[in-house]
């Protein structure tokens, strides 16, 4: 997997006109399954949910690679690690050129991201997921101003991401399961398992 040669560390500054979240292109895909709510990009979803959303970008922050999941030609599932960047408003996704996952996105942009657990059994701030569409972002403005911010080998696909769910478990006070759920549209909905 490529490393970007500038930090990974979470950007949660607001987008601007010049910024990697204006512009972006759609490539033709199929149609997928339209969920009940529209899909948010991260902006959106730390706005509605400010708390999760530290609490997930901090999880994504600890480690720099990550485990994406998309879907092959024949719809079973493929994972391959990926490196992600949150900066102006987004979730980014950067890949190497005509990866295998790179296929599968353009094919059907539906995609899982979960964040690398780390060493152990630990977990520290819980295991955190993220679903939603991936949309290639092909506008050259755009494309430069994330590769002077990220600074990634060249050549590079840049995904930006409409999220349709973000998702939190964890274990509260050694005794409960806890699973935070969001999805556009709707409050953040906590379960507690023992």
């Amino acid at each position: 997997m490529p490393e970007s040669r500038k930090s990974r560390t979470p950007s949660s500054s607001p987008s601007s006109p010049s910024s990697p979240s204006s512009s972006p292109s759609t490539p033709s895909s199929p149609a997928t399954p339209s969920s009940p709510s529209s899909p948010s990009n991260w902006a959106a979803f730390a706005a509605a949910e400010p708390g999760l959303a530290r609490t997930v970008e901090a999880r994504f922050g600890a480690f720099t690679h990550h485990i994406l999941a998309t879907l092959r030609r024949d719809g079973s599932p493929r994972t391959t690690g990926l490196e992600v960047t949150f900066r102006n408003g987004e979730l980014w996704l950067g890949m190497m050129p005509d990866s295998l996952k790179v296929l599968d996105l353009r094919r059907d942009p539906r995609f899982a991201l979960q964040a690398n657990p780390g060493p152990g059994t630990e977990m520290g701030g819980g295991d955190v997921r993220v679903s939603g569409r991936a949309v290639e972002v092909d506008d050259p403005a755009v494309r430069a101003a994330y590769g002077e911010e990220v600074e990634p080998p060249e050549p590079f696909h840049l995904f930006r991401t409409e999220l349709t769910e973000v998702v939190r478990t964890y274990v509260e006070d050694d005794k409960y399961l806890v699973v935070q759920v969001w999805k556009p549209g709707e409050p953040v909905r906590t379960l507690k398992r023992t």
